[in-house]
């Protein structure tokens, strides 16, 4: 039929040629012309009816459906062939798309936003998709080479469901975190701080239409409809930069929000938001957390922690500590995998203590070989053999009078050994890093400040007011290098506290000399990190390298790499990859502050500070997981 049209097109442009030449063979042409037109139309109309009399004999002897059978269904209803192709439908269906033209022979995805017949057709439970403004559930039954298709208006529904879930209540507790710092300079201050703040709150409040109520001085509440909730984190929040514009002489403000989103009542949403703003605080505050069916989102998170210079909780948790030690009959100590400098030198604090000033038994437990502080774990074997000890050793020693102490860490997943952890029922907790949503939550003692430069820091606080008269010259200066090694020598991090417990180590003895020698390294060591150096490439102020190869003491180089690097020109923050194994790609993260690399460690699985944290990727490779990183650097 196409090449009848062809022809019939041509012969009319044959006979307007020759119109120029002779008008009566004009007339004889385009007459000629068009009867044939009008033959191959009537052929055409012919053959269509043919071709649809023909799939009908053919749709009821493959699927036995009839005419007078499609038509007394009361649902729009259609018979497609494999590949789509309409091969019959009802009068219903003719309604809703077709309306005067005849859709046989037409695809079935020209009125639905699928994009292959087996994503429509073989769907358990419908497909949902929309028509013409209309919200439909499109319900397929497979038949011989072919399907019937059975359409469900659910506008009604869906539109009722919709405003339902717009409508459906979360509660915000808002906390202002550093209210406190306006306090001590002036009570002023303190008072005009809070009143911006609070305008900006209710002011952000009503215009989404939110119960907005105070508590306290610097404590809130906010209840969103889940229409506000979600386009607040379209915009990721942006209350919290309004808020950090708020600044009284030298300070700026900063609010931390837990939202309880997805509960069945009110009383639930608040029983999340206040385990949400608990995390969003542990994590250094100034950050929305939302909890939602049991998993944590976070927004914001990118200033500093607000230090806390009241030693008040010292002194409580180190009472606890103290009865909790009384009880047992011997102490565990155990950090991080790859233990560094810090988490050894907090082992040691805590194991000094225990053993001359409670006179209890007490280890570290240790993988001496994975160490990446091995010559001060093997300083400190030369002076006492038994105070580092094996992972197997340590199961068999486990009893239910062992306590525990986790330094360094909090995450179940992190710590030296989880089956030494799992098998102790007394368990106490000492970490600086910015809490996450896998935390040890069966803690008896968890003394957890994200704002500390690190965990020796906090031991030597601690152990102050345990007892610190046994403190020896080696041991102060492991928590000494402890603190340096997460202050960048005291660069980054780092408050008053911190200068505080420097001060009390020197006066234990703590030689800086000798604790700077511990971060020395080879000439060949020294050459391998200046080449990653040098091939550093930079994303969005991010300087990002690898290490080539399967290299020995690779975490160290690349720890020692990414500090380099942050000091180069106009780089925020510096990451490293390297390969561990043929199975495991390490990532160390550094950062002065201006970008948070915990953020963005988490999105790859990892962890650790705002300045300082990693991640380990398994299946991978270096080059995969460097797209991996660019990707998430992007996204921030």
């Amino acid at each position: 039929m196409p090449v009848y049209l062809i022809f019939v097109v041509a012969m009319l442009a044959m006979a307007f040629a020759s119109l120029r030449y002779n008008k009566i063979l004009f007339f004889i042409e385009a007459g000629v012309s068009l009867l044939l037109f009008a033959v191959v139309l009537v052929l055409m109309m012919n053959f269509k009816n043919y071709l649809r009399q023909s799939v009908k004999d053919s749709v009821m002897s493959v699927a036995d459906i009839s005419d007078d059978y499609i038509e007394s269904l009361k649902l729009p209803t259609a018979v497609v062939g494999e590949y789509g192709e309409i091969l019959m439908y009802n009068r219903h269906f003719k309604q809703l798309f077709c309306k005067s033209h005849d859709a046989v022979g037409e695809s079935i995805l020209s009125y639905f936003k699928n994009d292959t017949i087996d994503s429509l057709c073989n769907s358990v439970g419908g497909v949902d998709t929309d028509y013409d403004g209309k919200k439909l559930t499109v319900y397929a039954n497979k038949v011989d080479k072919g399907y019937t298709l059975t359409i469900v208006d659910n506008t009604y529904f869906k539109t009722l469901e919709k405003e339902y879930n717009d409508t459906s209540k979360s509660v915000a507790l808002v906390v202002f975190d550093n209210i406190y710092d306006f306090m001590s300079d002036s009570e002023e201050e303190a008072t005009q701080a809070m009143i911006i703040v609070e305008n900006l709150l209710s002011r952000w409040s009503l215009k989404h239409n939110s119960l907005y109520r105070k508590l306290s001085d610097s404590r809130y509440l906010i209840i969103f409809d889940e229409k506000v909730l979600r386009t607040q984190i379209e915009k990721k929040f942006r209350i919290l930069d309004k808020v950090r514009q708020i600044g009284v002489g030298s300070t700026n403000a900063t609010i931390s929000i837990g939202i309880g989103r997805g509960c069945d009542t009110l009383t639930e949403s608040h029983a999340c938001a206040k385990k949400a703003l608990d995390m969003a605080l542990g994590r250094g505050g100034d950050q929305v957390a939302i909890l939602h069916n049991g998993e944590y989102e976070f927004f914001g998170g990118v200033s500093k922690g607000v230090e806390k210079t009241s030693k008040v909780r010292v002194r409580v948790i180190a009472e606890s500590v103290k009865n909790a030690i009384a009880q047992c009959d011997k102490v565990l100590i155990m950090g991080h995998k790859f233990s560094d400098l810090d988490c050894i030198g907090a082992a040691t604090g805590i194991y000094s203590t225990v053993t001359k000033a409670f006179s209890k038994r007490a280890y570290i437990v240790c993988d001496i070989d994975k160490s990446m502080a091995k010559p001060l774990i093997e300083t400190l074997s030369e002076r006492n053999r038994d105070m580092f000890i094996t992972v197997d050793r340590a199961q068999s020693m486990v009893n239910d009078k062992t306590l525990l102490f986790v330094v360094d860490t909090h995450s179940p997943d992190f710590v030296e050994s989880p089956k030494v952890y799992k098998a102790c029922s007394k368990v106490i907790v000492i970490d600086h890093h910015r809490k996450m949503v896998n935390f040890i939550d069966n803690a008896n003692v968890f003394f957890h400040e994200p704002t500390a430069s690190s965990a020796s820091e906090m031991v030597t606080e601690l152990i102050s007011y345990l007892g610190d008269d046994g403190l020896s010259k080696i041991e102060a200066e492991a928590l000494l290098s402890g603190i340096m090694l997460d202050t960048k020598n005291f660069v980054i991090n780092t408050g008053v506290r911190t200068f505080e417990a420097a001060a009390y180590l020197r006066k234990k003895a703590a030689d800086t000399v000798t604790v700077r020698s511990m971060f020395s390294s080879s000439i060949d060591t020294y050459k391998d990190k200046h080449k990653i150096v040098a091939k550093a490439q930079v994303v969005n102020h991010c300087a990002i390298s690898t290490v080539d190869g399967i290299v020995k003491n690779a975490r160290l180089l690349s720890a020692q790499a990414a500090d380099e690097m942050l000091t180069i020109e106009d780089v925020y923050a510096s990451f490293v990859i390297s390969q561990i194994d043929a199975k495991t790609v390490n990532i160390s993260a550094r950062s002065y502050g201006k970008i948070n690399v915990q953020l963005i460690m988490e999105k790859l699985g990892g962890g650790g500070h705002q300045n300082m944290a990693a991640s380990q990727l398994t299946d991978t490779t270096v080059e995969k997981a460097k797209e991996q990183l660019i990707s998430v650097i992007k996204s921030i």
